[in-house]
């Protein structure tokens, strides 16, 4: 026990302290404060409720500390007490029990100094100031939801992802929505396990979001679940959009076999070349001396028939020589100014009178401003007769031939589509499509060099070709060229 001095000295120093103290009985009414007997009135203080002495407010205070501390027996801070939400102006900073045996009546509760309070005010602002600022600036998007779903921290970066504004995110978005369903509760599933980086965290996880419009996009997501003690208060969950990644690698691998199909169009150019020369001489000499015989002999006319049979096959294996020598890129191309509408004018003049495209609608819509560009006529009728005549094969002579001519914005070129109606071409076809020697046709009907052949002039005059098929629309080659090449002709 203490005695009278010790209690005498204990009662100057609390009412010798800076900083406030009150008792707050469990009515929350306060019943002693170290009020300063010289200018403090203890009429005004002592009876009064706290919360109207401190605050000049009519009901208790929602969040208080006293009321807190009564009820549970334990201390509080303020800071600790109200957690994530927004700290108003407060005076009422910490509170600990008065015990009577097993009976609490009373809390103290105290106050700090007004500089302080605002300092540690204006240390929170910059410290709030700096968090929002650094979620706001993050690349990926940053959305944080309680347990029951409410979006909690929303940042700049997930409203461009979700097209929901930090707003209405923040108001009335679930975090469910952010996903299709079921895949919120599969994350949830895993951040709750070991899986993916331990249990409360998940690493690197490839998901599914969904945006305001209910498309589905692909998301990289690091997650973790936020803690109070082994209590569970919320998720956070960091989203980077793949959308733009995996467009760039799609690019990238069919910039990779356009690269593949050029180097193997170069070393059977240089194979088929060979070939072709060492087949001319031979081919000649059979046609020389057939057409001798059929001039210097008088035959008997099956011999005549046979002679002339011989012609045939002959001049069939000379055009294939050409085929492979226009493969091959040996013959002789001149640049000269081109019409491209009028290039795909005169190659349809020719081909529509043909008896496979009588059931075929054809429907052209050529740019009138489309300029000239530097092209070889011939080859390009050639590669319009090809892709024009694959169409009809694979239309099986019924269907609609779409060709279309523009300007490509983004860059100094100009585009040719040509689209069919057609059985379209197998997804495991459609890789070798521009293989020398593949064809699906039977024995016979193809060489397999008219598209290796396409493929070769396109990117002899600088451009690029591209082809899009399937099963229930059909199949759709599109030409781009350059308006200009430097060098002049070529040959």
């Amino acid at each position: 026990m203490r005695n009278e001095k010790e209690k005498d000295l204990l009662l100057k120093a609390v009412d010798g302290y800076r900083r406030r103290l009150i008792i707050v009985s469990d009515e929350q009414k306060i019943i002693a404060s170290n009020y300063d007997r010289d200018t403090d009135n203890p009429d005004e203080i002592i009876g009064k409720f706290c919360y109207e002495f401190i605050y000049n407010c009519a009901e208790p205070c929602a969040d208080c500390i006293a009321r807190r501390t009564i009820e549970t027996r334990k201390p509080y801070n303020h800071m600790e007490y109200i957690g994530f939400k927004r700290v108003k102006k407060e005076r009422c900073r910490y509170s600990y029990p008065i015990e009577d045996g097993d009976e609490i009546y009373s809390a103290v509760v105290m106050d700090y100094e007004e500089p302080g309070i605002r300092e540690m005010e204006h240390q929170l602002r910059r410290s709030n100031a700096f968090l929002h600022n650094l979620i706001n600036s993050a690349v990926d998007g940053v959305i944080a939801a309680d347990m029951n779903g409410k979006i909690i921290i929303f940042n700049d970066a997930a409203a461009e992802i979700t097209g929901y504004t930090v707003d209405y995110a923040l108001e009335h978005l679930d975090i469910r929505r952010a996903y299709p369903s079921g895949v919120a509760e599969e994350v949830m599933r895993l951040l709750r396990s070991d899986e993916y980086g331990g249990q409360g965290k998940l690493k690197g996880y490839r998901a599914d979001g969904m945006n305001k419009d209910g498309h589905v996009m692909p998301i990289s997501l690091n997650a973790a679940i936020v803690y109070e003690g082994d209590n569970e208060v919320a998720t956070i969950g960091f989203f980077h959009d793949l959308r733009e990644i995996l467009e760039m690698q799609s690019k990238l691998r069919k910039t990779q076999i356009q690269l593949l199909q050029a180097e193997k169009m170069s070393s059977l150019g240089k194979l088929a070349a060979g070939v072709a020369h060492q087949l001319n001489n031979p081919l000649g000499g059979i046609m020389l001396f057939a057409k001798l015989i059929l001039e210097d002999y008088n035959l008997p006319d099956g011999a005549m028939e046979d002679i002339n049979r011989i012609l045939r096959d002959a001049q069939r294996c000379s055009d294939t020589v050409k085929e492979l020598l226009e493969f091959a890129r040996q013959t002789r191309r001149e640049m000269q100014p081109l019409d491209i509408n009028k290039s795909l004018s005169r190659t349809l003049f020719l081909l529509e009178s043909q008896t496979i495209f009588h059931n075929i609608i054809i429907q052209c819509n050529y740019d009138p401003n489309l300029p000239v560009i530097p092209a070889d006529s011939q080859q390009m009728n050639h590669v319009f007769m090809n892709i024009i005549l694959n169409a009809a094969d694979a239309m099986d002579g019924n269907g609609k031939l779409s060709i279309s001519t523009g300007q490509v914005p983004e860059n100094d070129r100009i585009f040719i589509e040509i689209s069919d109606t057609g059985c379209g071409i197998p997804d495991h076809i459609l890789p070798h499509i521009f293989e020398p020697f593949f064809t699906t046709k039977g024995e016979g009907k193809g060489t397999g060099l008219g598209l290796s052949m396409v493929y070769g002039i396109i990117e002899s005059h600088g451009g690029r070709i591209t082809v899009e098929s399937d099963q229930e629309n059909g199949t759709k080659f599109r030409i781009e060229l350059l308006k200009h090449q430097d060098g002049g002709p070529q040959s």
